[in-house]
């Protein structure tokens, strides 16, 4: 059933999103492109969530692009089937990009094409070492499409980019840390607790700020610094228009209580009589 090609369970705030077709190594389908929609449409205004974890069934992450049921079959429909599967595809990419909660790929496995589309939108990404990365699209007689190529400018060197996606060539996932696809590279059976530990760090976190920041990284990047200097100043005016109340516990318990530094944790957001954290 499409409903099964991606499961999730939300923990403590966290919710594990997982691609399920082990079987397929998780390869991308237009079924399953649709229930991802669906899930993101469950989980991103939920209060039971404060962050989403990307992760793969089996051995893969995901192995890209299912080729015959995303490619051959859909192109088998015709030019209209084709742009539907697209749109379903970056659509959810997109909606990831600008989810409302922080975001992590934990990737357990293969990722592969099409996969550096939610690579590239989740905030961050812990990798097990013995995953493996790669562009092989130029192995099959085509450019990396669907945002792949974008991807690996955005993230990695023009050097190792060009590297990557000419030859084809798998990376492990010491060398996609040291390329910057990925944060960092972990051992397997330690994997899941680096995440968790790192979306514990996020739970702590003043929500409509988190927000705020992971949008500005994204969009700054391409600003000149004048624009982004104005961008930055308007997002600070509307972030405060939603939790002006949290910016204001937090600079009291600095300046008025003594009780954190900011460069060394984060304020208290259990008074709730002083602080309001949630958007509706």
């Amino acid at each position: 059933m499409a409903s099964d090609t991606v499961t999730y369970k939300i923990e403590n705030r966290i919710a594990w999103v997982s691609f399920n077709r082990p079987e397929k190594r998780n390869a991308m389908s237009p079924a399953l492109n649709r229930r991802m929609m669906e899930v993101l449409d469950e989980l991103e205004h939920s209060d039971d969530v404060g962050v989403l974890v990307l992760t793969g069934e089996g051995t893969a992450w995901t192995a890209g692009m299912d080729l015959k049921e995303y490619f051959q079959e859909t192109e088998a429909t015709g030019l209209g089937g084709v742009r539907k599967a697209q749109q379903e595809s970056y659509g959810w990419w997109r909606r990831l990009r600008w989810f409302q909660k922080p975001t992590i790929a934990m990737i357990n496995g293969w990722c592969f094409g099409g996969g550096y589309g939610p690579l590239f939108a989740c905030d961050l990404a812990i990798a097990s070492e013995d995953a493996k990365f790669g562009l092989s699209e130029i192995n099959w007689g085509i450019l990396p499409g669907g945002g792949a190529t974008k991807v690996a400018i955005d993230l990695m060197s023009m050097r190792d980019a060009m590297y990557h996606a000419l030859t084809g060539e798998n990376i492990e996932a010491t060398k996609a840390a040291a390329w910057k696809l990925i944060n960092e590279a972990v051992p397997a059976d330690r994997l899941k607790q680096r995440v968790t530990d790192l979306c514990n760090v996020l739970l702590e976190k003043n929500p409509v700020a988190l927000k705020a920041t992971k949008d500005a990284i994204r969009r700054v990047k391409e600003m000149t610094y004048d624009n982004a200097e104005d961008y930055l100043v308007r997002a600070q005016e509307a972030a405060n228009s939603y939790d002006n109340e949290g910016r204001k516990e937090g600079i009291r318990q600095f300046i008025d209580e003594k009780s954190y530094k900011p460069g060394l944790g984060s304020y208290d957001r259990s008074n709730k009589k002083n602080l309001k954290t949630t958007v509706k």
